[in-house]
C-alpha cells in the first residue's frame, strides 16, 4: 500500500494541500490513456471533417498540435468528447462525453485510491465532479465571438466545495490532480494558497461577474491572493487538495497542450455534492464486494445518467448570485 506518511498527513491538514512525488509509473498509467484519447481525436477529426466544420483531419500532426489544430479550424473548444463527466445543462442523448478503460485505470489505480484512503479511510468513494482538461497554448484557442475572450484559458481562483452544491458542504471530498505531461508555470500549472482551507467557504462569482466567462470565481478581496504559490509538476506525481483550498491554473503561455486530470474521491456514504451524476466504490475493507472494477460497467452507468438527464429540466448546480455585493 502507497500510505502517506504522517510528516505528510500532517503537511495535508495544516496547508490545505500536500505534492506528492513519483507516486505512480507514468508509463503505465498515462500512456495508454494517451493512446487511448489519439482514438477519441480520431472520431473527432473524422466527424468534424465530414461536417465541413474543418478543413482536414491533420492526421500527421501528433495529438497536441491536433487537437489544437482542430479547435482553431473549427473555432470551437470541443472539451466535452474528451471529458469524463457531463456538463451541467443542456445534456442530450448523444451529449459527447469519453469514459474508455484506461481512463477507468487512472481512476481506480491503487496507487491513488492508497492515497485517498489514507486521508479519507478505508471506505473510498470516486466522486463524479471529475474532469480532464486539454488545454491548448491559450495564444492559439479559439476566440468566442460574444466576449472577446479566448474560449478556454486559465482558471480562475474557486474552491472545489464551492463549485458543487450545497447538500455537500459537510463531505470530506479529496481532489486529486495530476498533469498527464510535465506542467511548469509556463504551462499552466496550478497554484495554491496555503492555510486558506482555514477560512472556510467563500463567495464565488458566476460566470460574466469579471471572470472572463470560465466559471465561478472568488473576488481577490475574499482571501490573500499575495500568499499564492504555484506547483510546477512532473507525470506521475499528484497535488492533493481539500475541497476548501483556494487554488487556480495560470494561463498556458509555452507552445504546447497542458493536459491534466482532477479526480475527487470521497468517503462512502457521504454527498457528492452532484447526485445526479454516478460515482462508484473504489475501495471498501468492510464490502469489498461492493468495489467497481468493470471498466464497460462505469460507462455504462454513465450513458444510463445521460439517458435520463436527457429527458429532465437541468438540475440545479450554482447556488451563487452575482448580485452579492462581493461580486460588484
Amino acid at each position: 500500500m502507497t500510505a502517506l506518511t504522517e510528516q505528510q498527513l500532517e503537511q495535508f491538514h495544516r496547508e490545505g494541500y500536500l505534492l506528492v512525488e513519483d507516486l505512480f509509473d507514468p508509463a503505465e498509467v498515462l500512456d495508454p490513456m494517451i493512446d487511448e484519447y489519439e482514438g477519441v481525436l480520431d472520431r473527432l477529426a473524422y466527424e468534424l471533417h465530414e461536417s465541413g466544420a474543418i478543413q482536414s483531419r491533420y492526421e500527421n500532426l501528433e495529438f497536441g498540435e491536433r487537437v489544437t489544430q482542430v479547435y482553431r479550424d473549427s473555432g470551437k473548444v470541443h472539451a466535452g468528447y474528451f471529458d469524463f463527466s457531463l456538463p451541467q445543462k443542456g445534456i442530450k442523448y448523444d451529449t459527447p462525453m469519453w469514459h474508455g478503460p484506461r481512463v477507468f485505470d487512472a481512476l481506480s489505480n491503487p496507487d491513488i485510491v492508497d492515497v485517498a484512503e489514507s486521508i479519507l479511510g478505508h471506505e473510498v468513494f470516486s466522486n463524479p465532479v471529475q474532469h480532464v482538461r486539454i488545454k491548448p497554448p491559450e495564444k492559439l484557442v479559439p476566440i468566442n465571438p460574444d466576449t472577446g475572450h479566448v474560449q478556454l484559458g486559465a482558471t480562475p481562483w474557486h474552491q472545489d466545495n464551492g463549485v458543487i452544491n450545497a447538500e455537500a458542504d459537510e463531505s470530506d471530498i479529496l481532489t486529486v490532480w495530476f498533469p498527464v505531461w510535465d506542467a511548469d508555470e509556463e504551462a499552466g500549472c496550478l497554484q495554491v494558497v496555503p492555510r486558506s482551507h482555514n477560512d472556510g467557504l467563500l463567495t464565488h462569482c458566476p460566470s460574466g461577474a469579471g471572470n472572463k466567462g470560465f466559471g465561478m470565481e472568488i473576488p481577490d478581496a475574499l482571501f490573500d491572493v499575495e500568499r499564492a504559490v504555484p506547483v510546477p509538476m512532473k507525470r506521475g506525481s499528484v497535488l492533493l487538495l481539500t475541497s476548501r483550498t483556494c487554488h487556480n491554473s495560470l494561463s498556458n503561455n509555452s507552445d504546447r497542450i497542458r493536459w491534466s486530470l482532477d479526480l475527487r474521491y470521497n468517503p462512502i456514504g457521504q454527498a457528492t455534492g452532484r447526485a445526479a451524476f454516478p460515482g462508484f466504490v473504489a475501495r471498501s475493507k468492510e464490502a469489498p464486494e461492493t468495489e467497481l472494477h468493470d471498466a464497460e460497467e462505469w460507462a455504462r452507468i454513465w450513458r444510463d445518467a445521460r439517458f435520463h438527464l436527457a429527458q429532465q429540466a437541468d438540475p440545479v448546480y450554482n447556488r451563487w448570485n452575482s448580485d452579492d455585493p462581493a461580486c460588484a
